[in-house]
């Protein structure tokens, strides 16, 4: 399962790593963590994960925005990292999906 990382950061207080894939079911997972002492200050744990799950009829839906064949899996997912990147990615994404009717499950845990 290839991935593609669209957002990296560290420092003393935090660490956030944001990646998108598709897993072994076919569906498009954004992953994200949170960890560190900025973290843990804010949520009251040193660690956050935030999960978008889109089924692939749904991430079909995404590469005809984008006019991007889904069947070349590694220049869709480039394409959203072309779209979607930096700390507010996730946030952005998720509004991007609300927007154009994009049916997706949102899953955090802290």
């Amino acid at each position: 399962m290839k991935k593609v990382t669209l957002y990296e950061f560290e420092s003393p207080d935090i660490k956030i790593s944001m990646e998108i894939y598709f897993n072994e079911k076919n569906e498009l997972i954004f992953d994200g963590y949170d960890m560190g002492k900025k973290v843990s200050e804010a949520m009251g744990d040193s660690d956050y994960e935030y999960t978008y799950c889109i089924k692939y009829e749904e991430a079909e839906k995404m590469a005809n925005f984008f006019d991007i064949d889904i069947a070349d899996r590694m220049a869709f997912l480039k394409e959203i990292k072309n779209r979607f990147n930096g700390n507010s990615a996730y946030s952005e994404f998720g509004a991007f999906m609300r927007e154009n009717n994009i049916q997706f499950d949102a899953f955090t845990w802290r």
